[in-house]
């Protein structure tokens, strides 16, 4: 298929604020997701793909009040909107010359996830809003987001091979921090399925005590601090900036979630919680990309070619 030649110059022109747009937009859908929840409008659409049986769309409804079906239906229409977002990312990667396939393949990771996180949230819908599958909604959303900084780093990079630009001590904590990243998030989804805000009065819960998931997140966030702390004395000289940002975003994350747990878990601070979860998320995976670069393949090519002509000047 041919692309018009237009087509082509709009794409790639807005190439990088497709990226960032697709960024926000991952991040953002889990604080519209966490929204949905705390109004109780799990719900709101009871069926799916349908809204209610035999409409897309909210029709008046005897047990469903309005407020409730219309907050679903627009973050399920959200939803589109990220959709189309991670579209334009994958056309722009797929009609830029030369073709860079790890562009192709993180943008086509978006546009996928996409539609992986529709199926998840019929799912969810589905069984009734059971306490797993929204904290399984919730994971994937933060690995789009991940994923999608990481689109966005490669624009600005080559496609050689990744070079650290810091310790193999330092690689490895960042591993392990990610790892930790990924507990931390966990644990949250399991304080918000046992907590209030189920996003039905009739959802599914998760039977174990709150003050207990409590405490395992914030000992999560602990060891996560530690290991910030630890990593700033490795990196050295090196991404000081995205660092010092990573600190910030945590250190707000945490006060949020001790102010949330202290005044009862209020509607707008869960969902001022799963922002920041979203930010810390974005602060991590950039860091994560200021520690390594990648040349552009000429590069390579050209200082292989003149390592090739030194050695054969000394033969």
């Amino acid at each position: 298929m041919t692309v018009p030649a237009w087509l082509t110059a709009f794409l790639l022109k807005f190439q990088r604020a497709f990226a960032i747009a697709v960024v926000a937009a991952q991040a953002g859908i889990a604080v519209t997701g966490s929204v949905v929840r705390v109004t109780g409008s799990g719900l709101g659409c009871p069926t799916w793909p349908e809204c209610v049986s035999g409409s897309l769309v909210p029709v008046a409804h005897p047990e469903i009040g309005p407020l409730h079906q219309w907050v679903e239906f627009g973050n399920r229409t959200l939803t589109g909107v990220v959709g189309i977002i991670a579209g334009l990312c994958l056309l722009a990667a797929w009609v830029d010359r030369p073709r860079r396939p790890r562009v192709v393949k993180l943008a086509l990771v978006q546009f996928g996830g996409v539609v992986v996180q529709a199926g998840i949230g019929g799912i969810t819908v589905l069984t009734g809003l059971l306490w797993w599958t929204v904290g399984i909604h919730l994971m994937v959303s933060m690995g789009l987001t991940w994923a999608a900084v990481v689109l966005l780093a490669a624009l600005r990079e080559g496609d050689g091979p990744a070079v650290p630009l810091v310790s193999a001590n330092a690689q490895r904590l960042q591993v392990v921090q990610a790892g930790v990243l990924g507990l931390l998030v966990l644990a949250g989804t399991f304080v918000t399925a046992a907590g209030p805000h189920a996003g039905d009065a009739s959802a599914p819960r998760l039977d174990l005590p709150v003050p207990t998931l409590a405490q395992v997140h914030a000992d999560l966030l602990f060891l996560f601090l530690g290991m910030l702390v630890g990593l700033g004395f490795l990196l050295g000289r090196h991404a000081r900036r995205p660092y010092a940002v990573l600190v910030a975003t945590v250190l707000a994350q945490g006060v949020i979630g001790m102010v949330q747990y202290w005044t009862g878990v209020p509607e707008v601070l869960v969902s001022v919680h799963v922002l920041g979860a979203g930010a810390v998320v974005i602060a991590t995976a950039h860091l994560w990309t200021a520690t390594r670069v990648r040349a552009h393949l000429d590069e390579v090519g050209l200082r292989s070619q003149t390592a090739g002509s030194s050695v054969a000047s000394h033969a």
